[in-house]
């Protein structure tokens, strides 16, 4: 199994000029070969491949005005060559959005291979450096000296923060015993849980608890000079408050995700259209604040790795308006509601309850039926239940 391991890294001055120099000249490169590549399309109609980028980076060397790329390692500037083919892969495949120019004032980073560094008893060498780069190592359980990492990322956040991350391979952990339990999950903006069993998990709102600060931070950026040294500062603070939201809100979804994985074997969630709900712009913002496309890769990635099972139910079911109990289906159901009573049988719904309760049927039903448990990569999953279409006052399955 392949991971990585990112850590805190501390170099020293000359090392840190020396990143610096190669973030400059890896993002110099990215920027010249995306306008290469775009200018060779509109006018050859030709695509390019790593060879043909390779050519021009050693002719854009050799040229006058970019000499200074030769005081670099060769190794960070090749591999950037390699991640924009992959990004223009992911873009024809519909999987990414077009690749945009690197700016100097967001996150730096570069890519060493096994040839632009070297590692051996837990000490990182990086080309063109004499001294090892400091990094502290935060799993006590694995020993850092017995890691054989393939690549090594260096990076330094906006407000100053430099990061190594290993990638390497390591051996699959043993399966988590099982727990017996199955979990429909239901996602919202006031309690971003909502469980099939009742339970309800508050949202924290990472971004509403720190908008004032964050705010203050940008009305005193937006007062100092362009270019001036205190404009800067005032960057760098509210770089450092958008950090502490990213943070907060991350360590929020990886101890809910984990706590999901570890007390139930099969997770049932909902296909959401992240990406189209965030255009609502009265709900854009709340939305964005919870992270769930975040939430789902966690689930993913977490219950392959400990041998649970997820189940994706599709987009279109309509899980708040159907009732968990006898299936009626109401014809509308405004977002204000929050409770309701079913005309079929009486029973009244909590809204994100029932809705939980629904999804969890529905997706022990696409279980049944011998669909795929796991769907990561589409974003429209057809369940094997919908390949007929069937009338409403079936319903769905008790649990």
């Amino acid at each position: 199994m392949r991971t990585a391991y990112k850590c805190r890294a501390y170099p020293t001055p000359e090392q840190a000029a020396v990143l610096n120099r190669t973030f400059g000249c890896v993002r110099v490169v990215w920027n010249q070969t995306l306008a290469w590549r775009h200018r060779r399309w509109h006018t050859e109609r030709a695509f390019t491949n790593v060879p043909q980028a390779n050519a021009f980076l050693t002719q854009l060397k050799r040229t006058g005005e970019f000499a200074w790329l030769n005081e670099v390692s060769s190794v960070p500037l090749q591999q950037v060559l390699r991640t924009q083919q992959k990004a223009f892969a992911n873009f024809f495949a519909g999987r990414a959005r077009y690749p945009r120019y690197k700016s100097r004032t967001g996150r730096q980073g570069a890519e060493y291979t096994r040839s632009g560094f070297r590692y051996r008893d837990g000490q990182l060498f990086l080309a063109k450096m004499n001294t090892r780069l400091a990094f502290v190592w935060s799993w006590p359980d694995i020993d850092p000296a017995t890691i054989n990492p393939s690549t090594v990322t260096v990076s330094r956040d906006p407000c100053g923060r430099w990061y190594v991350s290993f990638a390497a391979e390591a051996d699959n952990p043993d399966q988590a015993a099982p727990a017996g339990g199955v979990l429909g999950v239901d996602l919202g903006v006031k309690d971003f849980v909502v469980t099939s069993g009742g339970e309800k998990i508050a949202n924290p709102r990472s971004l509403a608890e720190r908008e004032r600060n964050l705010a203050r931070y940008q009305r005193r950026m937006a007062r100092k000079q362009r270019g001036s040294n205190n404009r800067a500062k005032a960057k760098a603070k509210v770089a450092r408050a958008h950090r502490k939201v990213r943070a907060s809100r991350a360590d929020f979804l990886h101890r809910t995700s984990t706590r999901l994985v570890r007390d139930h074997d099969v997770i049932v969630i909902e296909d959401l259209a992240v990406k189209n709900m965030i255009r609502n712009r009265s709900l854009a913002k709340a939305i964005s604040d919870c992270g769930w496309g975040t939430f789902r890769r966690m689930l993913e990635y977490k219950t392959a790795k400990y041998g649970r099972h997820l189940i994706v139910v599709d987009r279109w079911f309509p899980s708040s308006k159907t009732c968990s109990d006898c299936g009626h289906l109401l014809a509308t159901l405004s977002l204000s509601t929050r409770t309701w009573t079913c005309p079929g049988c009486g029973t009244l719904h909590d809204r994100d309850v029932n809705a939980a309760k629904n999804i969890l049927a529905a997706g022990l039903a696409v279980s049944a039926c011998g669909g795929d448990v796991r769907h990561s990569g589409s974003a429209r999953v057809q369940s094997p239940t919908k390949q007929e279409t069937q009338p409403v006052k079936v319903g769905i399955p008790r649990l």
